[in-house]
Parts: C-alpha cells; structure tokens; sequence
C-alpha cells in the first residue's frame, strides 16, 4: 500500500485554501476601499450562500471518504463509480439551487435581518454569485475526486489562477479602473463569478485527461442504489454537522443586525476575515489528515490511522497558536489594513486578543472531525453539533450578548465556549476507538479469512455480525506491520 505523507498532501491544501479564503478577503478588501456598509453586505451574503452550499457537501464529502476508502482497499472501479455519483448530483443539485438565489434573493435576505442599504448591496451580490453557484458544486465534486487521488498540487495551481483572476477584475470592475465604470459590489460580484467559471472549467478538463475517463459515467446505469446509500449514510450526518454550524452563524449574524451597533458589524466583518487565515493550516492538516485517514482505513490499518491522526492534530494546534499569537502582536496593524475608524480598530484588537481560545478549539474541531470522517464515523460529531452549537453558541450568544448587554464581547465568548466544549469531546471520541467500527469499505478486498500482508483482520462469519473492533483485542500482525513507518 502506498505510504502518505501528511506534509505532501497538507502543504497544497494550505496553500489551496489560503487562496481559496483570499478569494473572500479580496473582495472585502476591495469593497472596504468602496464602502463599509457594502463589506458588510458582502459578507452578509455570503453568510447565505454557506448555508446552502451545505447541500454540496452531502455527497462530495461522502465521496472524499469513500473514494480514499476504495483506493485503500484497493478497489479502483468502485472509486470511480463514487466519483461519477459525486459529479452529476452535485450539478443537479446546484442548478436548482441557483435558480432559488437568483429568482428569491431578497425574500432569503429578509429572513437574516438585511435592510436598507445592507439589503442593497447583498441582494445585488446574491443574485449574481448565488445565481451561478451551480459552479461552484461542480468544482466542489470535481477537486474532491482530484485531491483524494493524491493529486493536491492540481487544486492549489488552479485556485492560485482563479484569484489572479478575481483580484485583476475586483480592482478594475469595483473601483472603476482603465476607465471602466464603478460597479460596486456588483463588479465584485462579477468578478467572483468569472473566476469560478475559469476554474470549474480547467478543473474539469484535467479531471477528464488525467484522472478520470468520460466514460466513466456508465458505471452509474444501472443505477448504484447502494453506493448512493451509502453516500447519503455518511453525507446527510457530515452535511447536517456543518450545515448546523453555518445555520447557527446565520442566526448570530442576524442577532448582530438587529441588536448591536453598526461599529460591532463592521467589526465582526473584518475580525472574521483576519482570523481565517488563524485556521488554514488547520484546515489543509485536516483535509489531508481524512485524505490517510480513509485509505488506511480502508487497508484495515487502524492503528496507523490512529496515530497518524493524532500526529496531525499536534501540528495543526502548534500552527494555531504560533499564527494566533502573531496576530495579537500585530493586531493594530492588521485591523488598519481594513479601517481608520478609531472605535472600530479599538473593539477589532480586544476581540483578537481572546480570539486564541476560539482558535484553539476550532482547530481540535476541525481536524480531528475530519479524522472521524475519513474513518467513516459521521454521527457522533453531529449529535454533539446539536447540543453545542445551539445550546452554547446561539442561545449563549444571545444571552451574553442581548440580555447581558455585552455586546460583541458576549458574541465571542460564547463562539468560543461552543468550540472548546465539542474540541474535548471530539478528542475523547478519538481516543476511545469506537471509530474503528464504523468503517463503509470494512475491508471488503479481501476474501474472509485470507490474510493481508501489514493489515489486521478479523475472520468473520458469513452469518455474523461484524463485532467492534477494538484495540485490546485486535488480531496481532506484529511481524508485518513492524516495517511500516509509525
């Protein structure tokens, strides 16, 4: 089986995601330059494009672990046949989706708690970038199956064109340079929207060359009813757990609009921006880390992808607190980068100096879920994002924030609260082991009772259930897998 390195995957990931999250930032940068209000706006929008994109996530993310499982085990045909699923539900899907953004705009922004010139602006980005956001789920399905082959450079050089692309059309098409009319945020709207449209093209033209055949798409007649289940076994769970979160910021950011000062929205605009980029190596650990996960999983190897996982979750939590620290030392700086409104910068530095406690458990949340994922375990992070996010996230919000009169400060304490209190869960979840049950592929490559070289394996019977697999009682494979590399 071939042997992962987590620096090899992780470092394009990073680097992915950065430009991926610059793609944002740009355009809020750029909109700050043109308004405060119209950054607000912005952001705002986006806040409902992420809780629809959710959707996308239902089969995508189930196909990221089943294909790594597939691959792991060694079943070539079966990965492809995922990948195909993944590609025409998530178009599908997608078209419907900007059908909604394009024609109920204004209805979806009204329920947040835009109005006046916040609903302005977001309605005029809404219905351009959300109209076309059928785009976006195809480059979703597209860069799962890419990446999951191992192949994480690809994504990184495409996202790097795609904002070359919206940074040259944001600076000429919102600010009106060469001449070109200020279009505001719907330049920034365009902008964005035919950086996708560059991306999702290049992706899907290497995906077709390299990686996959169009012929693919035959694997799915007759229809895979089980392969489908089984995505939507592992993607409704993986999906709900971040459509909740994103759903629970949608609520908060409309608690934001209706009951604290313009000072506190622009604010939580702009510190949210900075501390994405506190996370992102969190984020590339993470993705990489499931990407090992799954195909040691599906090798049978768990006690590799135990250790490999907590591995990962040491060096995202270095990275958190090293980029965390640098950003209270330069705090001034960073906020000055969007703003000169005194009260502003002076509520922006206090929120990012307790900001580190955020990060902390926001970066055990995201990896060691993704670890949980890629091992096929999806329900129990959803059942604690239940609790968590609504209990101690919206409900503290609201209480810290609204009743308790403390403002923004209420806000992050109780975002906070919410990341620690799932990061120990999720650790202690890892920790346990029951995750090594909950495996889809279930080491279905080999013949039962053959043994598989550096694999630990469990002779079943046919008319058995297959029982938990713990460590104390695992099958001893000590002579094969002692020249592996811990």
């Amino acid at each position: 089986m071939k042997k992962w390195n987590l620096f090899s995957l992780a470092w394009p990931i990073f680097v992915e995601t950065a430009l991926f999250m610059l793609l944002g930032f740009i355009d809020v940068f750029v909109m700050s330059k043109y308004d405060d209000l119209a950054a607000s706006s912005v952001n705002t929008a986006n806040q409902a494009i992420s809780i629809v994109t959710i959707v996308f996530s239902v089969i995508s993310g189930a196909s990221a672990v089943l294909i790594s499982q597939y691959l792991g085990a060694e079943k070539r045909e079966s990965a492809s046949r995922i990948a195909a699923l993944s590609i025409v539900f998530n178009l599908l899907t997608g078209i419907v989706i900007s059908a909604a953004f394009l024609f109920f705009s204004d209805p979806i922004l009204s329920f947040i708690g835009a109005e006046g010139t916040v609903m302005k602006f977001a309605s005029q980005y809404l219905s351009i970038v959300g109209g076309c956001i059928f785009l976006q789920a195809h480059m979703s399905a597209v860069a799962v199956i890419v990446r999951n082959h191992g192949l994480t450079k690809v994504t990184m050089y495409i996202s790097l064109g795609m904002n070359i692309v919206n940074a040259g059309f944001d600076m000429v098409l919102v600010l009106g340079l060469f001449g070109m009319p200020r279009m505001g945020v719907a330049g920034a709207a365009v902008a964005t929207m035919f950086s996708r449209i560059v991306g999702t093209v290049i992706l899907t033209v290497y995906l077709f060359r390299k990686v996959e055949k169009p012929s693919v798409f035959r694997l799915l007649l007759p229809f895979p009813k089980k392969d489908f289940a089984d995505m939507l076994k592992i993607g409704i769970p993986s999906a709900m757990e971040s459509f909740l979160y994103n759903l629970s910021q949608l609520v908060i950011t409309s608690m934001v609009l209706n009951y604290l000062t313009e000072n506190e929205l622009v604010t939580k605009t702009y510190v949210q921006n900075i501390s994405m980029f506190f996370y992102i190596f969190a984020v590339a650990i993470g993705q990489a880390s499931q990407i090992i996960t799954g195909h040691y999983v599906g090798a049978g190897q768990y006690d590799l992808a135990y250790k490999k996982g907590f591995s990962a979750y040491g060096k995202a939590l270095a990275f958190a607190v090293l980029l965390s620290g640098t950003g209270i030392l330069l705090r001034r700086q960073l906020m000055q980068i969007f703003t000169d409104n005194p009260q502003v910068i002076t509520l922006g530095c206090n929120i990012l100096i307790f900001n580190i406690l955020l990060e902390l458990g926001r970066t055990t949340n995201i990896v060691v879920i993704a670890n949980l994922r890629g091992a096929g375990d999806v329900y129990f992070p959803t059942v604690c994002a239940i609790f968590s996010m609504w209990v101690i996230s919206v409900l503290g919000s609201y209480l810290l924030a609204v009743q308790m009169g403390l403002g923004i400060y209420g806000l992050w304490a109780a975002i906070a609260g919410d990341e620690v209190f799932r990061g120990i869960l999720m650790v202690l979840r890892w920790k346990s082991g029951k995750w090594r049950s909950k495996s889809i592929i279930k080491n279905a490559s080999s013949p039962p009772g053959e043994k598989v070289p550096g694999q630990c394996i469990f002779l079943i019977n046919s008319g058995l259930k297959q029982q938990n697999i713990q460590e104390e009682n695992a099958y001893e494979c000590s002579s094969n897998n002692s020249s592996l590399k811990q």
